[in-house]
């Protein structure tokens, strides 16, 4: 009779600790790109002159206006051209709410309030203005929604030109600067014994007001509403279904859009301290569709990247003049090079990748985890017992058959 053969346990693999590894990872390499932006922004804030200042505040800005239209057209679907428009009511709710008491009856309107008012509100007067268009826009969507907010542009044009009190009428008008106190931001003041410039203020001021917006729409997109806006987005029979009021999510976004762009209206107009109401035209929303485009749709980290692409680099290739003045023809302008890079950029991403430069890093994300996922997975291999053979089996059943024979 055979000895039973002789069985071991396999070896455990030594990538049983892959994934809390991966996890600790993860968050070590979250706290050193956090490290590595603070020590960007304390190096840039330290060593920069008020040429970058300019450049990286308009910047900044604009990411907060592109993470505005990220809300409604990237999480949530709806197609909007409409941003300039309520980046104008923000603009005009701030030069109303914190402009100078006018000294004559031609003067604009301004009742001279400090900026901790004129700021929010532009904001909360941006979104009662998307509340109140709102629900007959959003009845529509997709190439009528975008005609809608388009029509937006035109009807807003009329009216800024033609408020007068208001907007200044074609000639524009001057726009409030925030102060603290007795100290203006359009001046030298100093701050814990350190003298801060006009540009290192707004940045001080502009980089808050960014980091409060991104971090809560990050938020709000992990949430409940978030996944909302999400599920209108890819399918709406589907959220339906699922229980999702279409309209309170539609809503919603529009709201929290017309809002973030009121806000970033008001910062611009501040800190260009003069703007006819022609700048806020359909070109400007153009602007912002290709930064999301570009950037990356539906991500906060993408608005911020398409906002340096599309304002920054122009405003760093004008300050270096790194193409030549357009005196004659032959000679391509920096406006007609920004056009083609749109254009082009546009194209490109569409084509071979939708999610934009935040999708490129993201695949690249994924392959350098592989990559070293692979690399980790090992171990000792498992060690196979050789089973007896099927004729031996066979041999042994006979063997022992014949012996309970003779036994019985």
């Amino acid at each position: 009779m055979s000895a039973r053969p002789e069985t071991r346990t396999p070896a455990a693999p030594a990538s049983t600790a892959a994934p809390s590894s991966r996890l600790l990872g993860g968050r070590i390499s979250r706290w050193i790109a956090v490290i590595l932006i603070v020590a960007a922004i304390l190096v840039f804030f330290s060593v920069a002159n008020d040429d970058w200042f300019t450049i990286v505040n308009y910047t900044l800005i604009a990411a907060i206006a592109a993470i505005s239209l990220n809300v409604l057209s990237g999480y949530t679907g709806q197609v909007s051209l409409g941003i300039a428009f309520f980046m104008a009511i923000g603009a005009y709710t701030a030069a109303y709410l914190g402009g100078d008491v006018p000294n004559t009856p031609l003067d604009p309107l301004g009742l001279g309030l400090p900026f901790i008012i004129w700021l929010p509100a532009a904001g909360i007067v941006a979104s009662l203005v998307g509340a109140l268009i709102g629900p007959t826009a959003l009845r529509l969507k997709g190439f009528y929604l975008g005609i809608v907010t388009l029509s937006l542009i035109f009807i807003g044009q009329y009216i800024f030109l033609n408020a007068r009190r208001i907007t200044g009428g074609p000639q524009g008008r001057a726009f409030p600067v925030p102060a603290i106190g007795g100290a203006t931001f359009d001046q030298q003041n100093s701050l814990f014994g350190f003298a801060l410039t006009s540009g290192q203020q707004y940045f001080l001021l502009i980089l808050v007001v960014l980091a409060l917006a991104a971090l809560f729409v990050y938020n709000v997109m992990r949430s409940r509403a978030g996944r909302a806006f999400r599920a209108v987005r890819d399918n709406e029979t589907g959220a339906t279904i699922m229980g999702v009021n279409l309209f309170e999510a539609k809503m919603g976004s529009f709201i929290l859009s017309s809002f973030l762009a009121g806000i970033a209206g008001a910062l611009f107009a501040s800190y260009s301290r003069y703007i006819i109401p022609n700048y806020w035209s359909l070109a400007l929303s153009i602007q912002f569709i290709a930064a999301i485009i570009i950037g990356g749709i539906a991500s906060v980290w993408g608005s911020l990247l398409g906002a340096a692409f599309v304002f920054g680099l122009p405003l760093v290739i004008d300050h270096f003049s790194l193409l030549p003045v357009a005196s004659g023809s032959g000679i391509i302008s920096s406006g007609d090079l920004n056009a083609l890079l749109y254009g082009l950029l546009i194209v490109v991403f569409l084509l071979f990748e939708p999610g934009g430069v935040i999708g490129l890093a993201r695949r690249a994300k994924v392959l350098t985890r592989k990559f070293y996922t692979h690399k980790d997975e090992g171990g000792e291999p498992a060690e196979i017992t050789d089973l007896p053979s099927e004729p031996q089996s066979q041999l042994d059943a006979g063997n022992s058959t014949l012996t309970k024979g003779e036994n019985t």
